[in-house]
């Protein structure tokens, strides 16, 4: 069950908190579009359960979608979504690097949150 669609009783917050994924439209967090992911993550950036998001999406190895400000695919946190087409070099490199780096994000949270 994702986040959006969970019952407020199953979330620990206070009824009133303002969550993005329930004020925004639940598509744009399953979007096709690497630009669309990118404005879902920003807006995970300031809600009260983003590291319980992102620790249950861990947990649940999520096959895709934007989870506690980080993009999943394949059960796998990823830096960013590639448009489509073939990668520059440049490209594949930069990825690499950012693929480590959200790799030790993603652990430091989840950390946080345990």
């Amino acid at each position: 069950m994702s986040l959006a669609l969970a019952p407020l009783d199953t979330i620990d917050v206070e009824v009133g908190v303002d969550l993005p994924c329930r004020r925004f439209d639940p598509d744009l967090w399953f979007s096709d579009a690497p630009a669309e992911l990118e404005l879902a993550k920003s807006l995970c950036g300031d809600c009260p359960v983003r590291v319980e998001c992102l620790a249950g999406a861990v947990e649940r190895a999520e096959p895709w979608g934007v989870w506690g400000g980080e993009i999943f695919e394949r059960g796998a946190a990823i830096p960013r979504k590639r448009p489509r087409g073939r990668p520059r070099k440049e490209d594949v490199a930069r990825d690499e690097a950012l693929r480590a780096e959200v790799a030790t994000r993603v652990a430091a949270d989840i950390r946080v949150a345990a």
